[in-house]
């Protein structure tokens, strides 16, 4: 009998830290089998002694609180929380009271935590912009009104592609988040890889594992890359892209959604350069004040030759007074011209 209970302990303690590739509810194929992997290598998440993850189970405002525990490494010593609902023997106090503590959860007016009710995504995008201490915004989905208390923080995930709504311009921040959700928004937040899957359909964005090289009409040569920036002079940066040439550098952040791509600056505005759906004589202004400058599609699948490589599907966009620029999905911006006809950028390399 002692032999068997031993074994059952074995058995048991195997499970709870069953790697992705052994549950038997996520192949290797789901949606979100990478995701759910790297947190749990990272210990952040874990499956259950049945064998399973359950990645369509709705995630608790408790495990909720326990993953951003682990994954912040909090104290998760029972201890006193500030919630009424919350005793100091709830098997999650400790992580809890510290999330608490850290500004990442809230509770209701009432003084409660409602630990067994199911996180929306509206309250995870208010956990995420907390914890990751996001401050640029994009634009907002048809279904989050302005004044939600969830609007900026949606807004603000958005912008750090970790979410990418879905394909009816909505974002749906009464749903349910689920655990393979959680992990997949979570995995996001970390890794630039991810951030890759929080693209629209036929994107124009750049892939954020590579670099890009560009070179000017000059002669010199502008180096792309991903990277999570450090705070500079108190203000928060954060993954962005950063741009290096001739001894200077600056960051930019890609912003898409299904209506308009456009580049964005830190603490500043954004410039639109493309609309979609991308249509021959579509046209959209760029620029602030009574005189904004007028761009229109005027071309689609076209063929543009840069160093790196020929693309034969390039989307043509003039800017009045003649200049031009060319976007390819998946590459953003690959070749510009002047008025004159004069390349002034394109790009040379991806590595």
């Amino acid at each position: 009998m002692k032999k068997l209970f031993v074994l059952f302990i074995m058995l048991l303690s195997f499970a709870l830290v069953l790697p992705v590739s052994a549950a038997i509810d996520v192949p290797k194929n789901h949606q979100f089998a990478d995701e759910i992997e790297y947190l749990m290598d990272k210990g952040v998440v874990r499956g259950y002694p049945d064998g399973t993850y359950r990645p369509n189970v709705p995630v608790t405002r408790t495990q909720a609180a326990v993953m951003i525990g682990r994954l912040m490494k909090l104290d998760d010593t029972k201890k006193a929380t500030p919630f009424r609902d919350v005793p100091a023997a709830h098997r999650a106090s400790g992580y809890i009271a510290e999330a608490a503590k850290a500004g990442y959860i809230k509770g209701s007016e009432n003084g409660n935590f409602r630990p067994n009710d199911p996180i929306i995504r509206g309250e995870m995008a208010l956990i995420l912009e907390r914890v990751f201490n996001l401050e640029f915004v994009s634009r907002s989905f048809t279904d989050v009104p302005e004044d939600a208390y969830y609007a900026m923080a949606i807004r603000k995930i958005s912008a750090a592609n970790i979410t990418k709504g879905y394909p009816d311009h909505t974002f749906r921040p009464r749903q349910n988040v689920t655990r393979g959700q959680f992990a997949a928004f979570l995995s996001r937040a970390l890794e630039p890889e991810f951030k890759n899957d929080a693209v629209i359909e036929n994107s124009y964005q750049k892939d954020k594992t590579k670099t890009y090289a560009y070179q000017s009409a000059d002669g010199g040569t502008a180096v792309h890359r991903f990277v999570d920036v450090p705070d500079r002079n108190g203000l928060r940066m954060g993954f962005m892209w950063t741009v290096e040439t001739k001894g200077n550098s600056y960051e930019y952040f890609e912003m898409e959604d299904h209506q308009v791509f456009a580049i964005g600056y830190p603490y500043s505005e954004f410039d639109i350069q493309l609309v979609y759906p991308v249509q021959v004589g579509k046209t959209f202004e760029v620029g602030l004040g009574d005189d904004p400058v007028e761009y229109t599609i005027t071309g689609i699948n076209k063929t543009v030759e840069t160093p790196y490589r020929t693309f034969t599907d390039a989307t043509e966009v003039t800017i009045r007074g003649g200049a031009k620029y060319y976007m390819a999905e998946g590459y953003g911006t690959v070749k510009s011209i002047n008025a004159q006809g004069v390349v002034e950028g394109e790009l040379v390399s991806v590595k």
